[in-house]
């Protein structure tokens, strides 16, 4: 009897590890990667020609197909045959770094760019430039668990109400994200008026090392200020409060995501030094 072929999550993140040393580039989003651990992701596989697992796509409930085929099987009709399976379900794919290949296999296809967002990284010293003062009447203090999470939600909803993924954010969705090993509330920056409203936030996070010659990373996760507030100079005193603190836990990389027709978020990160180093891009028919 033929022994089965290998197709579970860890498989699966093995070979996507295999993807991301060849390709410099991670193929799959931190929330497929969750989805993938908790069992809930839709997904199919296709094995190669040597007879092990060689190609996977996902299709996360209302988000864009992802998919990758292993090093070494490439070039055999999978990532086309894969990439047809994704449009048939979603009518859209994301490409990790938006690499020649998907951008060939993209044409191919007649598909169009629907969206871009750029990742941007600062190295090097992240103290103290440009210099932004907490604005007059707004105090600053870190998120408390059990008591913060109602007020968050409810000015995320409002400073992201147009954005595809961390605008649907609920209750269920921040549970799991605060019971990630990655979730630290010294980390969480929240900015209060004097009334004790919350004006914005500073969400960080810290990667873990990848390999035995790399540090971690620090990561400006979530920056929001809520429309309503007419505070200026909050959304900047809020990134420097943010980038002090991964500053001073010894990181000397930090990196965000943000979408490529943002121009005030833009012009804010690129004042902190921020320049973009990659991008992802979502293609669509």
């Amino acid at each position: 009897m033929t022994p089965a072929v290998p197709t579970g999550p860890a498989e699966i993140l093995r070979l996507a590890a295999r993807a991301q040393a060849e390709d410099g580039v991670a193929p799959l989003s931190g929330h497929v990667v969750e989805g993938l651990q908790g069992g809930t992701l839709d997904l199919v596989t296709r094995v190669g020609s040597d007879g092990q697992l060689a190609g996977f796509a996902a299709f996360p409930t209302g988000d864009p197909a992802e998919l990758f085929v292993v090093p070494g099987q490439r070039r055999q009709g999978l990532g086309t045959e894969l990439l047809a399976l994704a449009l048939a379900r979603t009518g859209r794919v994301w490409a990790h770094g938006d690499l020649p290949a998907a951008q060939a296999l993209a044409s191919r296809a007649d598909l169009r760019r629907v969206r871009e967002l750029l990742r941007m990284q600062r190295t090097g010293h992240l103290v103290g430039s440009p210099a932004a003062p907490i604005p007059n009447g707004v105090s600053v203090r870190t998120f408390r668990v059990g008591q913060d999470e109602e007020a968050f939600l409810r000015v995320n909803a409002r400073a992201f109400a147009w954005h595809p993924e961390q605008g649907r954010l609920d209750a269920t969705g921040l549970a799991g994200e605060q019971s990630q090993d990655w979730f630290d509330p010294t980390g969480f920056f929240l900015a209060f008026d004097t009334d004790d409203r919350l004006l914005g936030f500073h969400w960080t996070k810290v990667h873990p090392p990848t390999g035995p010659d790399e540090g971690p990373i620090g990561e400006v996760y979530v920056l929001g200020v809520d429309p309503d507030a007419a505070v200026h100079g909050l959304g900047s005193a809020l990134t420097r409060i943010g980038l002090e603190h991964l500053a001073s836990q010894g990181l000397s990389t930090v990196i965000l995501y943000v979408e490529g027709d943002n121009a005030p978020a833009l012009g804010l990160y690129r004042k902190f030094g921020f320049s973009v180093a990659g991008s992802d891009v979502v293609y669509a028919r």
